[in-house]
């Protein structure tokens, strides 16, 4: 059976996405009868060139919970901005529950600094060169959806000019004076 030239660019898109198992727990609910036993799954997936999303799945196997939260992660995924195919614009802060993450743009080679599930998530983006720290929670799923929440509110040089009026040329010229200014302070 043939398949369609829409089909096929369809599945070889799904084919290049990364998918990082986060966690599984095992989640119990106490009824009537006594207790259900299920397993609940948080899914990073992503195509390594700015494109990300997660999601969390349950269900009574691990593989189905696994399929279930890698399905609608696909259906949630957003597009991050990065410079140079390799690291962020500009350094950025989020905050969700008790979770903070500071996530800042790094030099070429310096490689992805970060722990666990923020790891998971920088690698799905395809960010190469990245530092980040998480503070004020260990909790996996606080930590993704602050990770998120974050790299939605990195913006290109191109968006903020368009934002601002102005022409990208004056945007970028005065992040790089800015930037020359700080280093001349350091030394």
């Amino acid at each position: 059976m043939a398949r369609s030239p829409q089909a096929n660019e369809a599945s070889s898109k799904e084919d290049q996405l990364i998918e990082k198992l986060v966690s599984v727990r095992r989640v119990t609910k106490v009824v009537k009868g006594g207790k259900t036993l299920r397993f609940s799954a948080l899914v990073v997936v992503g195509d390594g060139k700015g494109r990300v999303g997660y999601a969390t799945g349950k269900a009574r196997e691990v593989p189905e919970a696994v399929r279930k939260a890698s399905d609608r992660a696909k259906r949630t995924m957003i597009r991050v901005p990065l410079r140079e195919g390799r690291t962020l614009h500009h350094d950025v802060r989020a905050r969700m529950g008790a979770g903070i993450v500071y996530l800042r743009s790094a030099a070429a080679g310096t490689g992805v600094i970060a722990g666990g599930a923020m790891r998971a998530v920088f690698e799905a983006l395809g960010l190469h060169d990245v530092v980040s720290k998480s503070v004020g929670t260990s909790n996996y799923h606080n930590t993704v959806r602050a990770t998120m929440e974050a790299l939605k509110n990195v913006s290109s040089p191109r968006h903020v000019a368009n934002k601002l009026g102005k022409k990208l040329s004056e945007v970028v010229s005065r992040r790089d004076s800015n930037h020359n200014a700080a280093e001349r302070e350091q030394a």
